[in-house]
């Protein structure tokens, strides 16, 4: 089946790493792609870039933003495809990534591996291991019909696509593996670093309603040894 494969990339100041990142997209052999990038107003080279390789991307634009999430909530308003990928301006694609895209079909989520700190991960998972740790947003290529139901809660600073995506497991959307490496993930982005307080306040509340009562007292449960062990 396949279709067409948006892929979207948000910038800020990336400059140091978003033309290989550009290169790494622009390399790949799925014959039906088109690149959207949203650039939160950069002060470094970053809108330079985006003019120099402006033939081959198919919408850019630089302006001023509330967040990474906002920025990804405005490309989703420019793509045209079947299926919607997000990739970081400092992560690159890697080969198999159009392998992957080969197998999409029905309306399934689709899912993958990363290199994250030179390691494969994280292969198939669980809906508690989902629930507790999330999926590697690098590794996933949604339909876009998706996002007619749900966009990204700009509340969420840090992890709204950890919270998105137990929005879609609620909403009986079927996450679907598939035993690929697509994407060499950099480990020094936001998620790295930040706290995202209205998450974890939120967090328990949100495993509840998207994956029921059992994986929610399982969850509460592993908080409580982690309590009672420090």
């Amino acid at each position: 089946m396949s279709g067409k494969l948006s892929i979207i990339i948000v910038t800020y100041n990336a400059a140091a790493t978003l033309q290989a990142c550009l290169d790494s997209v622009l390399a790949q052999t799925y014959p039906n792609t088109e690149l959207v990038v949203i650039d939160g107003n950069s002060t470094d080279a970053t809108p330079e870039t985006l003019k120099a390789n402006t033939a081959r991307i198919a919408f850019w634009q630089s302006e001023p933003d509330k967040g990474i999430y906002d920025a990804m909530n405005k490309a989703l308003k420019h793509i045209t495809g079947d299926w919607v990928y997000f990739l970081g301006a400092d992560d690159e694609l890697l080969p198999e990534f159009s392998a992957f895209a080969e197998e999409l079909k029905d309306n399934n989520i689709y899912y993958a591996n990363v290199i994250h700190k030179g390691v494969k991960r994280a292969g198939k998972v669980s809906a508690y291991y989902m629930a507790k740790v999330g999926i590697y947003h690098q590794s996933i290529i949604y339909p876009a019909a998706v996002f007619r139901d749900v966009q990204y809660d700009t509340r969420y600073r840090v992890f709204a696509d950890w919270a998105f995506n137990m929005q879609c497991f609620g909403k009986g959307f079927t996450f679907e593996y598939k035993d690929h490496i697509i994407a060499n993930y950099s480990h020094e982005g936001l998620s790295s670093h930040a706290v995202d307080e209205v998450f974890e306040k939120e967090r328990g509340n949100l495993i509840l309603k998207n994956f029921g009562i059992k994986i929610w007292l399982r969850y509460r449960f592993r908080l409580l040894k982690e309590k009672l062990r420090n």
